[in-house]
């Protein structure tokens, strides 16, 4: 098992329940036909020509192997501050417009301005505070605000297609070149952030050794009695481009066949093949989630279809 069971059922809730938030927003914006705010242009897909879906996948590839070269450049030059307000600022807006959909619920005035107030103050201390309850609990909402844009871009082919080529390149950045590895290890050590959710546990030995430094120094453990000790934490991980590709996935499907019941049925299959990772995964070693959940996703859609018309 690759973690726990106590911290591998928290990190598989997180990851349904971002999902069920997500489709709560897809309902809103792509069922629903409300706009997203901040100048978001909502293009429905279903209609598009194949011509425009090559020219969208390609113009989607060369926007991805950018940022790959961009912040592979940012982590040669160890630039974290860059890469920290960079982060900051598409947190900030992916969480208004979640926030927007509550605010707008709720009647409130000026529903969006106040929606990117409370998401700016949130990336505040996600990004420069470095809360761990904060960090985790604002993935929940982040990816929610993001998936939308692409939904309704996408019809279900192309979202079927982008599964696939972000399985291969998984793969490969996870496999390969291990360049996932080495953003990650960036990200936590030198920037002091994550894009995804990460969850810090200790065995029993190592807690029973913290509560005594615990009460040996006062509950204030000096940095270098810590390193000292070589106590080591363990960390539960999931990119956030596993939550929001999987929920870009279920949000067309949803947006196709606009029944719920079917898109929960592709929710649960993707659980389950985060199950089977969890539970057959080895510790300590780190694997590519994405052609686990693609497969998850396209068995659960298959059924969807079987089961209900």
């Amino acid at each position: 098992m690759k973690h726990n069971l106590k911290i591998s059922i928290i990190v598989l809730a997180m990851f349904i329940l971002a999902q069920l938030i997500g489709l709560y927003i897809v309902n809103f914006y792509i069922l629903n036909n409300n706009s997203l705010p901040y100048g978001f242009d909502k293009n429905e897909g279903l209609d598009k020509t194949p011509d425009y879906y090559i020219q969208l996948f390609l113009s989607l590839i060369t926007s991805f192997i950018i940022a790959i070269i961009l912040v592979s450049f940012l982590m040669k030059i160890r630039s974290a501050r860059f890469m920290r307000f960079w982060f900051f600022f598409v947190v900030t807006v992916a969480l208004g417009i979640t926030i927007n959909v509550l605010f707008v619920k709720l009647g409130l005035a000026y529903a969006s301005i106040l929606a990117l107030v409370l998401g700016l103050i949130l990336a505040y201390f996600k990004v420069f505070k470095r809360n761990i309850i904060i960090h985790n609990l604002t993935e929940l909402f982040i990816y929610p605000g993001i998936a939308p844009i692409f939904i309704a871009l996408l019809n279900l082919p192309a979202a079927i297609i982008m599964l696939i080529l972000i399985s291969i390149y998984d793969l490969w950045a996870v496999w390969k070149s291990k360049i996932m590895i080495k953003m990650t290890k960036y990200q936590i050590n030198e920037v002091g952030i994550f894009s995804g959710l990460l969850i810090p546990y200790a065995s029993s030995k190592i807690k029973a050794k913290l509560k005594n430094l615990k009460l040996k120094y006062h509950n204030k453990i000096p940095q270098r009695v810590l390193k000292k000790s070589k106590i080591r934490v363990n960390l539960a991980i999931l990119g956030g481009g596993d939550i929001v590709f999987s929920l870009i996935a279920a949000g067309v499907f949803y947006k196709t066949t606009q029944n719920i019941y079917s898109t929960l049925i592709v929710v649960l299959f993707a659980a389950l093949a985060l199950s089977y990772l969890l539970i057959f995964g080895y510790k300590k070693k780190s694997y590519p989630a994405m052609p686990y959940l693609t497969t998850g996703i396209l068995i659960g859609m298959a059924i969807a279809r079987l089961l209900i018309h």
